[in-house]
């Protein structure tokens, strides 16, 4: 008998749940903030994000639909990240509702929009750090044979980069006192920062 569960996704896990968001985690919120093309602002957090690239530095999130986020950035070719600490955890969730593309999320969280330095889209003033971007690349996935998925990755070049000054220590940005909160598995499961340790890269 194995100690290991294994599974074909196309067969089906055999779980009352489906682990992948919970093996893939934690996972740092996309909470991304729009512009459309007739200047109405959206606020709209992603499951999926995250860094590719450092030089120049890169980031991406993708939508599980074509909603109007990736709209909105097709139409401007911007967007920012906005990173979403505990103590914005309520206003973040309530940015996840599934409002009429009209409804100004920022003003439904309460949440204060601050305009962009690079860009015309504002970020979230209470939030920690933000990553002003550039479009790249907009896809829509698509599976083993061929089939499109209605899933739709945003790549961004970083243009811009917001940072309280309350987060920089010795001049490096204080993650653990940012408190940054991460998609964790399932249904509403979130966790935070812990405990830091450091790895120093062996050297050849």
């Amino acid at each position: 008998m194995s100690d290991v569960h294994f599974y074909d996704p196309l067969v089906g896990h055999g779980l009352p749940h489906d682990p992948f968001k919970a093996i893939v985690a934690p996972r740092v919120i996309g909470w991304i903030s729009t512009r459309a093309a007739n200047g109405r602002c959206n606020l709209a957090p992603y499951s999926f994000f995250g860094a590719f690239s450092t030089f120049p530095p890169m980031i991406g999130f993708s939508s599980e639909s074509y909603k109007d986020s990736i709209r909105n950035i097709e139409e401007t070719g911007e967007f920012v990240w906005n990173l979403t600490s505990k103590a914005l955890a309520e206003q973040m969730n309530r940015t996840s509702a599934p409002v009429p593309p009209e409804v100004d999320e920022f003003e439904l969280a309460g949440l204060t929009p601050v305009a962009g330095r690079n860009v015309s889209v504002p970020h979230v003033g209470e939030s920690p750090a933000a990553l002003e971007c550039k479009l790249v690349h907009v896809a829509e996935l698509h599976s083993l044979d061929g089939k499109p998925l209605d899933t739709w990755l945003a790549i961004g070049q970083v243009v811009g980069v917001h940072i309280q000054n309350a987060y920089l220590k010795d001049g490096r940005f204080d993650t653990l006192a940012a408190q940054p909160i991460m998609r964790a598995g399932y249904r509403g499961d979130y966790v935070e920062a812990g405990a830091m340790f450091e790895l120093i890269r062996p050297k050849a």
